[in-house]
């Protein structure tokens, strides 16, 4: 399932933080969510990890306008621009922040911590040059909502041709967790984004879902290696469509803020 990444979290919050609409401690405390702690590593001027809202300022005195989304995969360099050093750090997160406005990037690094039965989890956010260059294939919000309408279409077919279940404790299960994170809060992006941008991000989750239930809710009719590979192979370009949505989503806000609507 596309759940709410770390660094859409960092983002999100960033910018709105960048753009005075929210106070510093605001941010870094939606930013951390249920997390025990975020630091930042290698910033420029520091000599170690630093907290998330002193970090948070340095980025603003270095220069930095806004915060961007990279979702990696293999073959797939989602919201990436280089160096290959720092695309290979993001490809082994799976997700990056990049900044806009000066040559610095953000890979994850998450450490679970504390005895059994009371595991928290730490992030240490790993500061890193970047190649000042377009993000790669990452579509406006525009065609990512036309993508992903055609997209949801066809995994529920797909999910209806291979007589997936849709029905069953693990697809209940997917279906409440997905109702409970849309009641909890409907600023997921933070003040600032605009409504198309929410719109496009819950549609994007919405897809998520049904990738989710079909690779988790057991093998419904695919009974054969084949069948469960062409199910696979079906639902791989939606899973792709739907991470595409989402990093655009997230990236509205500056997309929006270089066009000079804000």
């Amino acid at each position: 399932m596309l759940s709410e990444p770390r660094s859409g979290r960092l983002a999100a919050w960033g910018n709105a933080l960048l753009a005075g609409l929210v106070s510093p401690d605001d941010a870094a405390l939606a930013i951390v969510g249920e997390d025990a702690v975020h630091r930042v590593e290698g910033l420029p001027g520091e000599s170690g990890p630093v907290g998330l809202t002193l970090a948070l300022g340095r980025l603003r005195a270095l220069g930095v306008k806004g915060l961007r989304v990279a979702l990696p995969a293999p073959g797939h360099p989602l919201g990436l621009s280089g160096p290959p050093d720092f695309n290979a750090r993001a490809l082994d997160a799976e997700e990056a922040v990049v900044c806009h406005g000066a040559a610095l990037g953000l890979v994850p690094e998450v450490y679970e911590a504390g005895p059994e039965g009371d595991v928290h989890v730490e992030v240490v956010w790993h500061c890193l040059a970047v190649r000042e260059a377009p993000p790669a294939d990452v579509p406006s919000l525009g065609e990512a909502e036309r993508e992903l309408a055609e997209a949801l279409r066809e995994a529920t077919e797909v999910l209806s041709r291979l007589d997936v279940a849709g029905s069953g404790p693990v697809a209940e299960a997917a279906v409440d967790a997905y109702r409970a994170r849309a009641e909890r809060g409907r600023e997921v992006l933070a003040p600032g984004y605009t409504p198309r941008a929410v719109r496009v991000l819950e549609l994007a989750q919405r897809v998520g879902l049904l990738i989710s239930v079909a690779y988790e809710n057991g093998h419904g009719g695919a009974v054969s290696a084949s069948e469960i590979s062409a199910r696979a192979l079906a639902l791989r370009p939606v899973e792709r469509t739907a991470r595409r949505a989402q990093v655009a989503a997230y990236n509205a806000f500056v997309e929006e803020r270089e066009r000079g609507v804000r």
